[in-house]
């Protein structure tokens, strides 16, 4: 070939020649694409019947890498990426389809493919997989072996295995990059695997319209879950049963829908907790009982209860939408309460784990009409038979049961019922029969009247037991009756918060004696009695001698002294009613001798004229404010000093007497056990031993009782992810590119501190833009330090539990738990994207090419024109501010680097910004005065002036003191009035 073109051009100069060559290698220079991947490519496309979808060549002679077939991506010469979604195409996926060795991204949603589906076993390199809405009719058991990287995997709409179903196979537990799992109507069956609880990665679980049984398994308390939908499973199989008490435990949750399964038993009362949830969907269960209150508050979107069997009241709901239609409650409409003879039952019905046999006929508010089994009521319409013999009924007697005065007869054999007798039934004024024969019945027994027949015939436990007319041995016992079941009412109130009292006006209680407790008559002789009350009281005495002795010997050390000895805080008390004057006591302690001083202060803030007014700077140690005090500055916490919520809380707005504004996090009661109490002490540890210009200040913390208070310094401006994702809805202006780049220098100097200039190695673990609060000034402060991990010196990573927000977590923290300050890098690196954008770190509504803003970002900022495209429109960039916006987006992407090691410190990552912001331009004449100090004069000298100045030994025939700031050298601008080591940069 080579000697005929150079034949027949020989009359042609060299230069001809050689361009003819290089025409001739072209082909060869970009046919790059893997052999196997294009033969796997072709048998795709050849297996279809509508081919020409594709718009592929018919016989594969282009080079699909080269010449950039439609819908393949590729890099290196492997096939990286195929998105064809939503072509109409039909027919198989070839079966070797697992050999695309280098697959990330697959994209064949929204077609019509049939057939068997391939096994991608083996795809180590695979993060995304699309093949739902598609009729695939078979999948095999290996399709999920070896998909280590995998994050996304969605196959719902698809009629695998029709007639068996298929499971979730062991294998899947691997996957622990695994974020989102949807695998909606596609014949899934059986009980849900323990591992999907334990993947540390999974937020979204969505298993809708499938086939699965069985209860929901207890590891997901564990989970971090966000988004959990187990709804619609198929009527054949029964679908889902059992407890939900388990979801109350996830904290994370955001959307939660269980609806059109056969979930049984009570709402869980500590759902309430759930503070990130929006939507619950329970309709058509069997649940049962009254509504928690806790629920009754919760702040949601919507709230579906329809189809149940809850009973009770209907309390009055704070949800957006909310439905509770085909229920049992004793009332048509919310807030109105159940007649008293109606909660007495209900109460019953719950002590025996809400059988369903009666709960389906108990319903109404007068148990004396409608469709009450096993009630009979006398001629003044009041219940004076309970008949429910041979009834299957397990658990214990109410007490309860004692507020029935009408009842004659309680007929309740041949059940399984255990614990006791309560002791208040012998206050029954109408009790002539109580049958408990052939049941579980333990002692000790009541002391019944003459007038009631006892029948306890069949009752293991009462065997050898006193006769029934016997009193039981002394001392009686303490408790009559087994500790309540989990979500019963609490003693001496109504089975339900959402109830009112009785009619009578007084709470609803066992007749004559707390809830739980015995009543039985005492038999002792009466100078047993008087010589134990002598007793009693001389001790009473003597307590009394020994408290009054401590209170003296307190008051004369107190006098005596004068100060106590504390450790370093400042104690706000409340006004003290007896004070005279009503005025706020404030005691301060000396950071130097550590006495306690006290200053007295009117209501105002403003001090005595007797008192030397001061300030005082608190370098370390607690600030404990009491309770009283931001109750009263927060009104109470009013809904409309709310700042904000978060799985720590809500955070209230306050003003103190003096006019300072202060930021009140105060911590739901659900999370005060466990992590939640964990956090709140870990940022008081942090903060009391950090102080930052870029770090919120910790001003003082509460712990009263059941209250867990912090208290910050008020950021007015808010979150920066306000300014950011909301600015629209909440009519803010958008950010400019300089505030922008401010804000990520003072993050970056506030991460630096903790990294490298404080006395220890602080590891932030959930910085985020949601965590980054602005001032009067938008410049940024770094907050929410509940996660902090301390770094151990010497060690090069802290294995600990999965904690943070998805989205901003570095994969090696995802995966293995282990953490080094440069997990907070990759966080500051996803911030940067964020503040270039104006797109949230994940966004579940956005494409999937973009929903990850990190993986997408680090695939355009090399591209110009792409980068362009994907910045924040607000910004206007130009090709000025396109030099910065460019090294940002480098630095970003070196701050996201996959190698932890590749990532920069914090301290490179200020040296890159600090130069956007700050401009340093010399002057010309350095020997020129400058803010009024005079250079040329020797700097030991001008101490000498300034410590003169300080400590007013100015000469006597100088200005008067008060006078004398304008003889004191002006200090350059910027120059703080206090500077120390603390200040870090």
């Amino acid at each position: 070939m080579w000697v005929f073109i150079f034949k027949v051009h020989c009359g042609f100069d060299m230069e001809f020649y050689i361009f003819l060559l290089i025409l001739c290698l072209i082909p060869v220079a970009y046919s790059d694409t893997d052999p196997n991947d294009l033969k796997i490519l072709m048998d795709f496309k050849n297996g279809l019947e509508n081919p020409e979808l594709l718009k592929w060549p018919d016989h594969g002679d282009d080079d699909p890498c080269g010449s950039n077939w439609q819908y393949v991506f590729c890099s290196g010469g492997r096939v990286t990426q195929l998105q064809a979604k939503n072509l109409g195409l039909k027919g198989p996926l070839p079966q070797n389809f697992n050999q695309l060795e280098k697959l990330y991204n697959l994209g064949l949603q929204g077609n019509q493919l049939n057939g068997k589906l391939p096994s991608f076993s083996g795809l180590s390199d695979l993060e995304k997989l699309f093949l739902d809405k598609n009729e695939f009719d078979t999948i095999p058991s290996d399709f999920f072996d070896g998909l280590t990287s995998i994050q996304i995997l969605a196959l719902d709409s698809n009629p695998f295995n029709k007639t068996t179903g298929w499971s979730l196979p062991d294998s899947l537990a691997n996957s622990v990059q695994l974020q989102t799992l949807s695998l909606m109507d596609c014949n899934l069956v059986g009980p849900l695997p323990d591992y999907l609880g334990k993947l540390p990665a999974l937020t979204v679980l969505k298993l809708s319209y499938n086939r699965l049984s069985g209860e929901i398994p207890a590891s997901f308390g564990q989970s971090l879950m966000q988004i959990l939908w187990l709804n619609n499973q198929d009527s054949g199989t029964g679908g889902m049963t059992g407890p939900i008490d388990v979801v109350a435990k996830i904290v994370s949750l955001n959307q939660l829908w269980l609806h059109g399964n056969q979930f049984t038993g009570t709402i869980p009362e500590g759902i309430g907790a759930l503070s990130s949830l929006k939507q619950l969907n329970l309709n058509e269960n069997q649940l049962v009982g009254f509504i928690p209150q806790s629920l009754a508050n919760m702040e949601l979107d919507l709230l579906d209860l329809n189809n149940n069997l809850l009973m009770g009241a209907i309390p009055q709901f704070k949800a957006g939408k909310v439905s509770y239609d085909s229920n049992l409650f004793c009332q048509s409409k919310p807030g109105v309460a159940c007649s008293s003879d109606v909660n007495v039952l209900l109460e019953f019905l719950s002590r025996l784990n809400y059988p369903l046999n009666l709960v389906s006929k108990w319903s109404g508010n007068n148990p004396c009409q409608g469709p009450w089994f096993g009630l009979n009521c006398d001629s003044n319409s009041k219940v004076s038979m309970l008949n429910l013999p041979r009834s299957n009924l397990s658990g214990t007697l109410s007490p309860w049961i004692a507020n029935l005065d009408s009842l004659k007869q309680i007929r309740l054999g041949e059940n399984r019922i255990n614990g006791t007798i309560p002791m208040n039934f012998t206050e029954m004024k109408s009790l002539t029969s109580l049958d408990l024969s052939n049941n579980n019945i333990g002692p000790p027994l009541p002391e019944f009247g003459h007038g009631v027949k006892l029948v306890i015939d069949g009752n293991p436990l009462l065997d050898g037991s006193p006769s029934p007319r016997m009193s039981p041995p002394s001392p009686p016992p303490t408790h009559s009756q087994s500790p309540p079941r989990s979500g019963s009412s609490p003693k001496n109130t109504p089975p339900t918060g959402s109830q009112s009292p009785p009619s009578s006006g007084q709470p609803l209680s066992p007749k004559n004696t707390p809830l739980g407790t015995s009543d039985q008559v005492s038999t002792q002789p009466k100078s047993s009695r008087r010589s134990k009350l002598l007793i009693i009281a001389g001790i009473a005495v003597a307590v009394v001698l020994i408290l009054i002795l401590v209170l003296l010997s307190y008051y004369c050390c107190k006098k005596k002294k004068g100060t106590f000895e504390a450790s370093t805080s400042i104690v706000v008390h409340p006004r003290d009613p007896s004070d005279p004057e009503n005025m706020i006591k404030v005691a301060v302690s000396s950071n130097t001798t550590g006495t306690l001083s006290t200053q007295t202060g009117a209501s105002s803030g403003s001090y005595n004229s007797g008192t030397t007014e001061s300030s005082h700077v608190v370098q370390s140690g607690n600030l404990v404010i009491s309770v009283q005090v931001l109750r009263k500055v927060t009104d109470n916490f009013a809904p409309h000093n709310e700042l904000g919520r978060g799985g720590f809380g809500t955070v209230y707005k306050g003003e103190l007497d003096d006019g300072t504004k202060i930021a009140v996090k105060r911590m739901e009661t659900g999370v005060m056990i466990g992590k939640g109490l964990d956090e709140f002490q870990a940022e008081i540890g942090v903060l009391s031993k950090v102080r930052h210009r870029h770090l919120v200040s910790l001003l003082g913390h509460s712990i009263e009782g059941n209250e867990r208070l912090l208290v910050y310094e008020y950021m007015p401006h808010g979150a920066l992810s306000r300014h950011l994702f909301h600015w629209k809805r909440l009519e803010l202006e958008p950010l400019t590119l300089m505030q922008r780049l401010i804000i990520a220098l003072d993050v970056a100097r506030g991460m630096e501190y903790l990294h490298s200039l404080a006395v220890q190695t602080f590891i932030h673990r959930d910085l985020k833009s949601s965590n980054i609060l602005l001032d009067d000034y938008f410049r940024a402060k770094v907050s929410d330090f509940g996660l902090v991990k301390l770094a151990p010196n010497g060690e090069k990573s802290v294995a600990t539990k999965l904690a943070g927000t998805f989205g901003y977590l570095a994969p090696e923290y995802a995966v293995m738990g282990k953490i080094t300050t440069k997990v907070d890098v990759f966080s500051f690196g996803v911030v940067l994207m964020e503040l270039l954008t104006g797109m949230t770190a994940l966004g579940e509504e956005r494409p999937e090419e973009t929903r990850y803003l990190a993986d997408w970002f680090c695939r355009i900022k090399s591209s110009k024109e792409r980068l362009m495209d994907g910045l924040d429109p607000t910004l206007k960039a130009n090709e000025e501010t396109f030099k910065s916006i460019s090294v940002v987006a480098e630095l970003a992407g070196h701050c996201t680097s996959r190698e932890p090691l590749h990532r920069p410190d914090m301290c490179h990552v200020v040296n890159v910004l600090a130069p956007l912001v700050e401009k340093w331009i010399p002057m010309d004449d350095e020997t020129k005065s400058f803010s009024g100090i005079d250079y040329n004069v020797p700097l030991a000298e001008m101490l000498r002036d300034w410590q003169k100045a300080e400590n007013g030994n100015m000469s006597r025939s100088g200005p008067n003191l008060e006078d004398s700031k304008g003889s004191i050298p002006a200090r350059p601008p910027g120059f703080a009035e206090s500077f120390t080591s603390a200040d870090g940069r």
